[in-house]
């Protein structure tokens, strides 16, 4: 399940997209605007500039801004940055997890099967695909 976290993070690059044109936009208005906490993004705003998603300025002129244009960033990208990876069983993750079964589960290809819907869904997705068209914004 993709959390409050993850969702945020890309309402934030959302915003950032639809407003930014190319300047630094604060915390509070992208709050505002959002309806949401200033202090959660906070925290969230802060994986994502270490993440390299996002640029962060401090000062008067300071604010958040896209690093690079809405369509060089995919969904998949984002919330991995936000919420970690995206498998969706513990075996698929990482040869830490691997489960002594693996060879002869009969569930693992359904699993595999499903990681990689997910996978192509979320990183076939662009920034720019959720972005509102100006006859929509107009609406």
């Amino acid at each position: 399940m993709i959390s409050t976290r993850g969702r945020y993070a890309i309402r934030v690059m959302i915003d950032l997209a639809e407003n930014g044109n190319g300047s630094f936009i604060p915390l509070k208005d992208i709050a505002a605007r959002q309806e949401i906490s200033k202090k959660y993004l906070e925290i969230i705003v802060k994986d994502m500039v270490e993440g390299g998603l996002v640029e962060a300025a401090s000062g008067k002129r300071g604010g958040y801004k896209l690093c690079r244009k809405p369509e060089e960033y995919n969904v998949g990208e984002i919330l991995e940055i936000t919420e970690g990876p995206l498998y969706p069983v513990a075996c698929l993750a990482d040869s830490k997890n691997e489960c002594p079964r693996k060879e002869k589960c009969q569930t693992l290809p359904m699993w595999a099967e499903y990681d990689k819907m997910i996978h192509d869904f979320f990183y076939g997705k662009k920034l720019s695909d959720l972005l509102r068209s100006e006859t929509e914004a107009k609406i």
